[in-house]
């Protein structure tokens, strides 16, 4: 089937397109590092429960403690569990020597460690956010092991 606008409206799309988290990456990883760490949403529902995030590892451990209200909410478990895993990414490259962001050229960021194993922490975030396990702070256990 030929439908003419069809093919002008894929071409537009194509170069509509922006590069992407991978090429920003390319450019500035520092300033994507910096905001893969923001994680505001995650920081509010730790503050409302009285925890401020540090950055640290101690701060996973505190947050696997945390009584999970948010799943009371199914629009905000896949945003808050995203949150979760950039802040478990954020805390694994700060402290475990060799660690450093990677991002996919389809945009998901990873954690790369220096034994050249890959945490997609953001899978990990969302599985802890859905269901308590992995805890955040066993991930980073493993991560800090290898």
């Amino acid at each position: 089937m030929n439908i003419s606008f069809f093919g002008r409206w894929r071409r537009q799309q194509s170069a509509d397109r922006s590069p992407g988290l991978a090429s920003a990456f390319g450019e500035d990883p520092a300033g994507v590092a910096e905001l893969l760490a923001e994680c505001e949403l995650l920081r509010s529902q730790a503050a409302t429960a009285g925890l401020e995030l540090d950055d640290s590892p101690a701060s996973l451990t505190a947050l696997d403690q945390l009584l999970p209200r948010w799943r009371d909410d199914p629009e905000l478990l896949p945003w808050l569990g995203n949150d979760a895993g950039l802040y478990l990414g954020s805390v694994i490259v700060r402290t475990v020597s060799g660690a450093t962001w990677h991002v996919w050229p389809g945009g998901s960021p990873v954690v790369l460690l220096a034994s050249g194993r890959e945490i997609q922490v953001v899978e990990a975030g969302l599985d802890w956010a859905v269901t308590g396990a992995p805890e955040l702070s066993q991930v980073y256990a493993e991560a800090s092991e290898a």
